[in-house]
């Protein structure tokens, strides 16, 4: 049942529902105890469109997403993966209640004829071709389909393979009609020959130009002083520029859970005693699943072993126990048992390819000449990493160095190109360039082929905190929050004691999971987002991870309404350098002269840079793409020198001596192309937000997950 897994992975949708007594029992004292359950409006996760999305319902999804996780994977959701879960039922919601409304619309519809060409007619929608496509070999059996389909329609109504292939079907028609809205959008994609043209002239037209440039920095920012008036009356004018939503700005002490010097002896002492057990236990290998942190195969390639592991396993003997081998925070032990041979060999090796940049036989003739030239270099000693990070067409190995890591002759490379290599003896450059439907192949061996398989029986260690060690962590955090209520007393605390670290997160969106790097942090989030929860608090410890964290609430941010305080370090910034753009363009205005005259009257700060071949597209020199300088660059007649202009960054005053136009050409095809190829890559992007934001789409999973 190997593809019906392929489709439970590709499904994620669930099967059954938890107990409302079970679901009480996990969640019922945080949710009853916060007044959730019980309320008005406090049982609402969200609104799309209009619908309010209740609590229950949302929850009855989820269980359903994540009973069917585990019945497909044998494993229990982590945190991470309830995360994952409770979005894509989050996104289902917003497909049904949305982007349903537009394709209805529009009359957008799956047919039973066009359901059933995609799994089982001409046009194989990609989703399905990928999930019954094997592989080993590549190859893609359409007949599986019915067989597999069959088989699970026989199977009991509502089992987990019935409610997969249900899920999996529609997610494909989903994916299908989601395809087809936004190819129509981008057909609606449109260039004028206007807009082409001027793409063209912000290309090509040049000019050469002197300016005089003083960076808003060169004035001392304690200088400037900058009333609430002010901040009020640029938030008002540049409302626009400040989109409200509901955030949270926090600062928090983490008290890691590091092993101590108790726990490396404990794990020392077990892994001494596993060395002894391997040498003697009868059956090891059965002995090691039950013993090891993480599972190993029995027989290892190359490929399965790590740098360490692999250059000292062929001096192994058999019956040796060796390690612990070190990697990260796991140590390993081995029980070596030789070797046999495997019906595969296993290689690795590095390429440089190299593709026509067409069909034609001209073409091909130029990139084999390429190919051949940098074969010839390297013979004569480039670096091959080097030369791939150059020349490579292969972008997913070119930064590698090339590398394309081990592979067997089992047909996972095309075949040209692995009868090429499983044909060279030993290490080192192929004496040809190989030729396959990709292009041109330069080719390393780096690692020769090998058909032996190492037995080796392993197990693994995690030095991780013990329970002790995490208890006098816990117990550090909990005296730290006792005593410490209120964000002076937390900073005061912090400069006193080196060892803790005050960390800030600033504007934490509603229903995020991460807070800065630290992912799995829902336990803060929510509580920075319960109704209860007033800046200045304080929170009690939480675990999160492998720390115990310490907050403290130091602001807030409402969807409904944007204030002065959301935004003031942003605004502050914003109104100081409007503040000394006013200030040196007077200063600037009361000079005369060249260039150098006035840099030089000005004094310190003033810079006096040239630009030569600037195009309306470009940068200046200290300035970088500002677009007013820019703008004046181009606007004025050669020779001519502007008055002051405030930009981004400081203040210009611009000479341009010289312009060139861009040449006029009779065909902007090329130019329009490009433009249109642009604005219909961003459409994806274009259109989710303006679904979203015209279903006023309000979420409030952050309090309740």
């Amino acid at each position: 049942m190997a593809i019906v897994n392929k489709i439970r992975e590709n499904s994620g949708v669930a099967i059954t529902v938890i107990a409302v007594a079970l679901l009480l029992f996990i969640v019922g004292g945080d949710l009853i105890g916060n007044g959730r359950l019980f309320g008005g409006n406090r049982q609402i996760v969200g609104e799309i469109a209009g619908h309010e999305i209740q609590l229950q319902d949302f929850q009855k999804q989820f269980d359903q997403a994540r009973m069917e996780y585990e019945a497909q994977t044998g494993q229990s959701a982590n945190e991470q993966v309830q995360a994952q879960l409770r979005e894509k039922v989050w996104n289902d919601l917003v497909m049904d209640y949305a982007y349903q409304k537009e394709f209805d619309a529009l009359g957008l519809e799956v047919s039973p004829e066009e359901a059933n060409d995609m799994f089982f007619g001409r046009y194989i929608d990609p989703a399905v071709r990928q999930a019954f496509t094997n592989p080993q070999t590549g190859i893609f059996d359409k007949a599986a389909i019915a067989q597999q389909r069959s088989q699970i329609m026989k199977m009991p109504a509502g089992s987990p393979q019935q409610v997969g292939w249900q899920s999996f079907v529609r997610d494909v028609q989903r994916n299908h009609l989601m395809n087809r809205f936004l190819n129509l959008m981008r057909l609606s994609s449109y260039v004028t020959q206007a807009e082409a043209r001027k793409d063209y002239e912000a290309q090509t037209a040049k000019a050469d130009v002197r300016y005089v440039f003083v960076p808003f920095q060169s004035i001392p920012d304690s200088t400037i002083k900058v009333s609430d008036a002010q901040l009020s009356d640029y938030l008002s004018r540049h409302r626009d520029e400040f989109e409200s939503s509901n955030t949270r700005s926090m600062q928090y002490v983490a008290f890691g859970v590091a092993p101590s010097a108790a726990d490396s002896v404990a794990l020392k002492n077990t892994l001494t005693q596993i060395a002894k057990n391997l040498a003697t236990m009868p059956n090891d290998s059965a002995y090691a699943r039950a013993s090891s942190d993480v599972q190993h195969p029995l027989y290892w390639t190359m490929n399965d072993m790590d740098d360490q592991l692999k250059a000292a396993v062929r001096g192994f003997f058999p019956g040796q126990i060796v390690g612990p081998f070190r990697e990260g925070n796991t140590y390993t032990v081995y029980k070596y048992g030789g070797t046999r041979q495997d019906s595969l060999s296993t290689m690795r090796a590095s390429h440089i390819l190299i593709r026509p940049t067409d069909s034609t036989a001209t073409a091909k003739a130029a990139a084999r000449q390429r190919a051949e030239d940098i074969l010839r270099q390297l013979r004569g000693g480039a670096d091959f990493a080097a030369m791939a990070a150059q020349n490579s067409m292969d972008p997913g190995s070119a930064q590698q160095g090339g590398d394309l890591g081990f592979f067997k002759n089992n047909h996972t490379m095309i075949k040209p190109f692995e009868d090429a290599l499983f044909a060279h003896t030993g290490t080192g450059l192929l004496p040809r360039v190989v030729e396959t439907d990709f292009g041109y192949h330069i080719v390393k061996v780096t690692e020769p082929k090998d058909n032996r398989l190492y037995r080796l029986i392993a197990v693994s260690k995690q030095l991780a905190p013990s329970q002790a060690t995490r208890e006098v962590a816990f117990r550090r955090a909990q005296s730290f929050a006792a005593e410490n209520r209120s964000l002076e007393a937390i900073k005061a605390a912090t400069t006193k004691d080196r060892s803790l670290l005050l960390l800030r997160a600033d504007r934490v969106p509603e229903g995020s999971t991460n807070i800065n790097m630290m992912p799995n942090a829902q336990d803060m989030v929510r509580w920075a987002f319960n109704d209860n929860t007033k800046v200045g608090d304080v929170s009690n410890v939480m675990e999160i991870n492998d720390a115990y964290v310490v907050g403290v609430l130091t602001g807030k941010t409402s969807a409904d309404e944007v204030r002065v305080e959301d935004y003031r370090e942003d605004l502050t910034a914003r109104v100081r350098n409007q503040l000394k753009g006013e200030q040196i363009k007077a200063k600037l205005a009361g000079l005369s002269g060249p260039l150098e005259q006035i840099a030089q009257k000005y004094g310190a700060g003033a810079l006096l840079e040239t630009a030569t071949g600037l195009t309306p597209a470009g940068t200046l020199g200290a300035g970088g793409a500002d677009p007013a300088a820019i703008g004046v660059s181009f606007g004025q007649k050669a020779g001519q020198i502007s008055k002051p202009v405030i930009g981004e960054g400081g203040v210009y005053v611009v000479q341009t001596l010289s312009k060139t136009p861009a040449p006029q050409i009779a065909d902007y095809s090329q130019y329009k192309t490009n433009a249109l190829m642009q604005q219909m890559q961003r459409v994806p992007a274009y259109v989710n937000e303006a679904i979203r934001k015209a279903s006023d789409i309000k979420d409030y999973r952050a309090r309740f997950f």
